[in-house]
Protein backbone atom coordinates (compact mmCIF):
# COMPACT_ATOMS: atom_id res chain seq x y z
CA UNK A 1 0.00 0.00 0.00
CA UNK A 2 1.67 3.33 -1.32
CA UNK A 3 0.80 6.81 -0.16
CA UNK A 4 1.28 9.96 -1.29
CA UNK A 5 1.42 11.71 2.21
CA UNK A 6 3.25 10.66 5.28
CA UNK A 7 0.85 12.35 7.17
CA UNK A 8 -2.58 9.78 5.65
CA UNK A 9 0.12 6.97 6.01
CA UNK A 10 1.32 7.28 9.80
CA UNK A 11 -2.85 7.82 10.69
CA UNK A 12 -3.50 4.47 8.82
CA UNK A 13 -0.74 3.16 10.63
CA UNK A 14 -2.12 4.42 13.90
CA UNK A 15 -5.55 3.00 13.41
CA UNK A 16 -4.00 -0.28 11.91
CA UNK A 17 -2.90 -1.29 15.56
CA UNK A 18 -6.46 -1.49 17.01
CA UNK A 19 -7.73 -5.28 17.17
CA UNK A 20 -9.18 -6.88 14.34
CA UNK A 21 -8.18 -3.66 12.18
CA UNK A 22 -6.41 -4.52 9.00
CA UNK A 23 -4.20 -1.42 7.21
CA UNK A 24 -7.09 -1.65 4.22
CA UNK A 25 -10.14 -1.13 7.04
CA UNK A 26 -7.86 1.40 8.59
CA UNK A 27 -7.39 3.80 5.76
CA UNK A 28 -10.93 3.54 5.03
CA UNK A 29 -11.86 4.64 8.21
CA UNK A 30 -9.17 7.92 7.88
CA UNK A 31 -10.15 8.53 4.56
CA UNK A 32 -14.07 8.78 6.14
CA UNK A 33 -13.20 11.18 8.66
CA UNK A 34 -11.04 13.33 6.52
CA UNK A 35 -14.24 13.86 4.29
CA UNK A 36 -16.54 13.95 7.37
CA UNK A 37 -18.02 17.39 7.88
CA UNK A 38 -19.34 16.95 11.69
CA UNK A 39 -16.32 16.91 13.69
CA UNK A 40 -16.82 13.24 14.01
CA UNK A 41 -12.78 13.30 14.16
CA UNK A 42 -12.65 16.31 17.02
CA UNK A 43 -15.28 14.02 19.00
CA UNK A 44 -13.05 10.68 19.15
CA UNK A 45 -9.93 12.75 19.61
CA UNK A 46 -12.17 14.12 22.54
CA UNK A 47 -13.93 11.11 23.65
CA UNK A 48 -10.50 9.13 23.99
CA UNK A 49 -8.81 11.71 26.04
CA UNK A 50 -11.12 11.93 28.62
CA UNK A 51 -10.89 8.13 28.78
CA UNK A 52 -7.40 7.85 29.49
CA UNK A 53 -7.25 11.40 31.79
CA UNK A 54 -10.79 10.87 33.86
CA UNK A 55 -11.65 7.34 33.58
CA UNK A 56 -11.35 5.01 36.97
CA UNK A 57 -11.48 1.92 38.48
CA UNK A 58 -14.22 0.97 41.10
CA UNK A 59 -12.40 0.26 44.22
CA UNK A 60 -14.50 -2.15 45.10
CA UNK A 61 -15.17 -4.70 41.59
CA UNK A 62 -12.15 -3.33 39.72
CA UNK A 63 -15.06 -1.80 36.94
CA UNK A 64 -14.22 0.97 34.96
CA UNK A 65 -15.81 3.84 36.77
CA UNK A 66 -16.38 7.55 36.42
CA UNK A 67 -16.03 7.85 39.91
CA UNK A 68 -14.29 5.59 42.86
CA UNK A 69 -17.15 4.10 42.73
CA UNK A 70 -19.16 2.02 39.89
CA UNK A 71 -22.75 2.35 38.87
CA UNK A 72 -23.12 -1.37 39.88
CA UNK A 73 -21.80 -1.50 43.14
CA UNK A 74 -23.34 1.64 44.41
CA UNK A 75 -27.26 0.40 43.07
CA UNK A 76 -28.82 -0.44 46.20
CA UNK A 77 -31.19 -2.14 44.01
CA UNK A 78 -28.85 -4.82 43.38
CA UNK A 79 -28.36 -8.03 45.55
CA UNK A 80 -25.52 -7.46 47.99
CA UNK A 81 -25.16 -10.94 48.82
CA UNK A 82 -24.33 -12.59 45.33
CA UNK A 83 -21.07 -11.93 43.81
CA UNK A 84 -20.54 -12.49 40.11
CA UNK A 85 -16.75 -13.60 39.77
CA UNK A 86 -15.67 -13.08 35.58
CA UNK A 87 -11.99 -12.29 34.45
CA UNK A 88 -12.83 -9.01 32.50
CA UNK A 89 -15.01 -5.92 32.43
CA UNK A 90 -15.91 -7.65 29.15
CA UNK A 91 -17.51 -10.07 30.34
CA UNK A 92 -19.64 -7.79 33.14
CA UNK A 93 -20.58 -6.02 29.74
CA UNK A 94 -21.72 -9.19 28.09
CA UNK A 95 -23.64 -10.56 31.18
CA UNK A 96 -25.43 -7.38 32.14
CA UNK A 97 -26.38 -7.11 28.12
CA UNK A 98 -28.28 -10.50 29.01
CA UNK A 99 -30.61 -8.91 31.87
CA UNK A 100 -30.54 -11.96 33.86
CA UNK A 101 -28.49 -11.30 36.92
CA UNK A 102 -29.22 -8.47 39.58
CA UNK A 103 -26.00 -9.05 42.04
CA UNK A 104 -22.78 -7.59 41.74
CA UNK A 105 -19.28 -8.19 40.25
CA UNK A 106 -15.41 -9.20 40.88
CA UNK A 107 -13.64 -8.90 38.23
CA UNK A 108 -10.20 -10.98 38.64
CA UNK A 109 -8.52 -9.76 36.12
CA UNK A 110 -7.46 -12.67 34.38
CA UNK A 111 -7.01 -16.53 35.09
CA UNK A 112 -4.32 -18.32 36.40
CA UNK A 113 -2.02 -19.22 33.62
CA UNK A 114 1.62 -20.36 34.89
CA UNK A 115 2.58 -20.72 30.98
CA UNK A 116 1.61 -17.11 30.73
CA UNK A 117 3.24 -16.38 33.92
CA UNK A 118 -0.32 -15.28 35.57
CA UNK A 119 -0.33 -16.58 39.34
CA UNK A 120 -2.38 -16.12 42.15
CA UNK A 121 -0.84 -12.80 43.09
CA UNK A 122 -1.43 -11.55 39.95
CA UNK A 123 -5.41 -11.10 40.35
CA UNK A 124 -7.52 -9.65 42.51
CA UNK A 125 -8.04 -12.82 44.17
CA UNK A 126 -7.37 -11.41 48.10
CA UNK A 127 -9.61 -8.55 47.43
CA UNK A 128 -11.92 -10.84 46.55
CA UNK A 129 -11.56 -13.59 49.50
CA UNK A 130 -12.00 -9.99 51.67
CA UNK A 131 -14.72 -9.32 50.29
CA UNK A 132 -17.06 -12.22 50.97
CA UNK A 133 -15.40 -12.09 54.68
CA UNK A 134 -16.68 -8.79 55.18
CA UNK A 135 -19.41 -8.51 53.10
CA UNK A 136 -21.96 -11.26 54.13
CA UNK A 137 -21.91 -12.66 51.29
CA UNK A 138 -24.17 -16.18 50.45
CA UNK A 139 -23.05 -16.98 47.17
CA UNK A 140 -20.61 -16.74 44.82
CA UNK A 141 -20.86 -17.54 41.28
CA UNK A 142 -17.96 -18.42 39.09
CA UNK A 143 -18.72 -16.81 35.68
CA UNK A 144 -14.75 -17.50 34.13
CA UNK A 145 -14.46 -19.16 30.67
CA UNK A 146 -14.36 -22.79 30.73
CA UNK A 147 -11.34 -23.54 29.95
CA UNK A 148 -8.11 -25.46 31.49
CA UNK A 149 -7.12 -21.59 32.84
CA UNK A 150 -10.60 -21.21 33.87
CA UNK A 151 -11.30 -24.26 35.79
CA UNK A 152 -7.66 -24.13 37.76
CA UNK A 153 -9.04 -20.53 39.08
CA UNK A 154 -12.16 -22.10 40.19
CA UNK A 155 -10.94 -25.01 42.12
CA UNK A 156 -7.59 -22.48 43.90
CA UNK A 157 -10.80 -19.82 44.63
CA UNK A 158 -12.92 -22.35 46.18
CA UNK A 159 -9.92 -24.05 48.18
CA UNK A 160 -9.56 -20.27 49.79
CA UNK A 161 -13.19 -19.46 50.42
CA UNK A 162 -14.03 -23.15 51.76
CA UNK A 163 -13.85 -22.29 55.09
CA UNK A 164 -16.03 -19.35 54.85
CA UNK A 165 -18.85 -21.55 54.09
CA UNK A 166 -19.75 -19.46 50.95
CA UNK A 167 -21.86 -21.13 48.73
CA UNK A 168 -20.25 -21.46 45.26
CA UNK A 169 -21.82 -22.00 41.63
CA UNK A 170 -20.63 -22.62 38.15
CA UNK A 171 -22.65 -20.91 35.28
CA UNK A 172 -24.13 -24.21 33.60
CA UNK A 173 -22.64 -25.36 29.93
CA UNK A 174 -23.92 -23.62 27.78
CA UNK A 175 -21.05 -22.01 27.42
CA UNK A 176 -18.92 -24.13 25.23
CA UNK A 177 -15.47 -25.56 27.21
CA UNK A 178 -12.75 -23.06 25.70
CA UNK A 179 -14.97 -20.68 24.81
CA UNK A 180 -14.91 -16.70 25.85
CA UNK A 181 -17.83 -15.40 27.63
CA UNK A 182 -18.26 -12.32 25.40
CA UNK A 183 -18.60 -14.15 22.03
CA UNK A 184 -21.42 -16.05 23.80
CA UNK A 185 -25.12 -14.95 22.81
CA UNK A 186 -27.39 -13.23 25.42
CA UNK A 187 -29.91 -16.11 25.47
CA UNK A 188 -27.33 -18.80 25.89
CA UNK A 189 -25.13 -16.83 28.52
CA UNK A 190 -28.68 -15.83 30.24
CA UNK A 191 -29.72 -19.20 30.88
CA UNK A 192 -26.25 -20.26 31.65
CA UNK A 193 -26.62 -17.63 34.52
CA UNK A 194 -30.17 -18.52 35.16
CA UNK A 195 -29.38 -22.29 35.38
CA UNK A 196 -25.83 -21.91 37.59
CA UNK A 197 -24.96 -25.47 39.67
CA UNK A 198 -23.28 -25.63 42.72
CA UNK A 199 -19.62 -26.27 42.56
CA UNK A 200 -18.36 -29.92 43.99
CA UNK A 201 -14.75 -29.52 45.52
CA UNK A 202 -13.44 -32.90 44.39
Amino acid sequence: MKFSSTLLENAVNAFSKLPGVGRKSALRMVLHLLKDQTQKSEKIIQGLLDVNEKLKTCKICYNYSDDDVCMICSDEHRLKNVLCVVESIRDVMAIEDTQQFSGRYHILGGVISPLDGVGPDDLNIDTLIQRVRHDNIEEIIMAVSPSIEGETTTFYISKKLKPLEVKISLIARGVSFGGDLEYADELTLGRSIVSRTPYLQS
